[in-house]
C-alpha cells in the first residue's frame, strides 16, 4: 500500500549553525539530515514525503537575517528534492512579517527553485496568518492555486504554564487561533484556490467546530465576513495526522471534514513513532478503505506531482 508522508521537517545543518552562533535556539532541535530521513521511509514503507521548515522559523526580529535563512533554507530544500524528485516534494519558508520580500521569495522559490508549495507558521511576532497586512500575500497564493501548508509555533508572550512544554498544548491552541483568523477575516472566503493543510489535525479546531460556528449566532457583527459559515470554511481544509496518528481524534476529523480531507503525516524527527513497520498503528480502527485514503490517495489534491510517481488519482 503506498504512503505519502505528507508532514515531514528538513532541518539543514547549515540552518541549525545559524541559530546556535546567534544564540537563537529557543528550543531544541532534533538531529535531523538526509540519510536518517531516509532511514525513516525505508523503516516505516514511506514511499514518499512533503518536506517543510519547523519552528523556530526563520524571524528573529531580524528582516535581513530572515531573508538570509528563508533563501538557505529554499535552496537546500530544493536541493533535497532534485536528489529524489520522486520521493519528495518541497515546501517554501517565506520571510515573514515583510510581505514585499515574503512575495519576491515566494517567485524565486515556487518559480526558479521549483518548490511545490510554501509552509507558513501560525504567527510571525505576534501577527496570525489572516492579518489584512498579509492580504497581498494571499490574494497570490490564491491567484497560484497554492499549496499552502499551516504549521503552529509559540504564541507571542509567556505560557501561562511555563512549567508545561510548549508543544504539548499551545501548538495545537495557535493552530486554532490561525484557523478561526483566516475565517473571520474573511480570508479564506477571498481565496478560495489555496488548497490549505492544517497540522496536527487542525490543532483543537475540528472538535471546536460547532463552538467556532456560534459566533454568527451569538455576534452576527463578528462574522460578516464568513458568510458561508465557519462549518463549511473548515470543511475545505485538509487535516494531516502529525502527531495525532489515532483513530480516536482521526474520526471527528473525518466526520466534520469528510474522508478525501484527512491526509497522512508523522511531524518527523518530532515525531513518536514504533521502532520500525506500520507508523500509525493507531489508525488501524479506521478500515482498510480509509486508511488507504488517508495513507497517499488523498495527498493527490495537495503534491500531485507525487501523487503521479506513485500511479495514485485524486480521491
Amino acid at each position: 500500500m503506498p504512503r505519502i508522508d505528507a508532514h515531514a521537517h528538513i532541518l539543514p545543518p547549515d540552518y541549525r549553525a545559524q541559530l546556535e552562533r546567534r544564540d537563537l535556539m529557543s528550543f531544541p532541535l532534533p538531529r535531523w539530515s538526509a540519510e536518517l530521513l531516509d532511514g525513516l521511509m525505508a523503516r516505516h514503507a514511506i514511499d514518499a514525503a512533503v518536506i517543510s521548515l519547523s519552528p523556530p522559523g526563520v524571524f528573529f526580529g531580524d528582516q535581513g537575517l530572515a531573508d538570509e535563512l528563508a533563501r538557505l533554507v529554499n535552496e537546500r530544500t530544493a536541493e533535497h528534492v532534485r536528489g529524489a524528485p520522486d520521493r519528495f516534494a518541497g515546501l517554501a519558508v517565506l520571510p515573514l512579517p515583510d510581505v514585499e520580500r515574503a512575495l519576491a521569495e515566494l517567485r524565486y522559490a515556487l518559480d526558479d527553485l521549483g518548490l511545490d508549495g510554501v509552509t507558513l507558521l501560525s504567527n510571525v511576532a505576534g501577527t496570525y496568518l489572516g492579518d489584512p497586512a498579509w492580504d497581498p500575500l494571499f490574494d497570490e497564493l490564491d491567484r497560484r492555486g497554492a499549496y499552502v501548508f499551516l504549521h503552529p509555533t509559540a504564541a507571542p508572550g509567556p505560557p501561562p504554564l511555563p512549567e508545561h512544554p510548549i508543544w504539548l498544548y499551545e501548538f495545537p491552541f495557535d493552530t486554532t487561533r490561525a484557523v478561526a483568523n483566516l475565517i473571520y477575516s474573511g480570508t479564506l472566503e477571498r481565496c478560495p484556490r489555496i488548497r490549505l493543510q492544517v497540522s496536527h489535525l487542525g490543532g483543537t479546531a475540528p472538535f471546536l467546530a460547532h463552538r467556532l460556528a456560534s459566533l454568527e449566532a451569538r455576534e452576527p457583527e463578528r462574522a460578516t465576513r464568513a458568510p458561508a459559515g465557519a462549518l463549511a470554511y473548515l470543511r475545505r481544509l485538509y487535516y494531516d495526522t502529525g502527531l495525532s496518528n489515532h483513530d480516536l481524534p482521526v474520526r471527528p476529523t473525518v466526520e466534520l471534514a469528510g474522508p478525501e480531507r484527512i491526509v497522512f503525516g508523522t511531524d518527523w524527527p518530532y515525531a513518536d513513532l514504533p521502532p520500525e513497520g506500520d507508523p500509525a498503528p493507531g489508525l488501524d480502527g479506521l478500515g482498510p478503505d480509509l486508511r488507504a485514503r488517508i495513507d497517499a490517495a488523498n495527498a493527490a489534491a495537495l503534491v500531485p506531482r507525487l501523487a503521479a510517481a506513485l500511479d495514485l488519482a485524486a480521491a
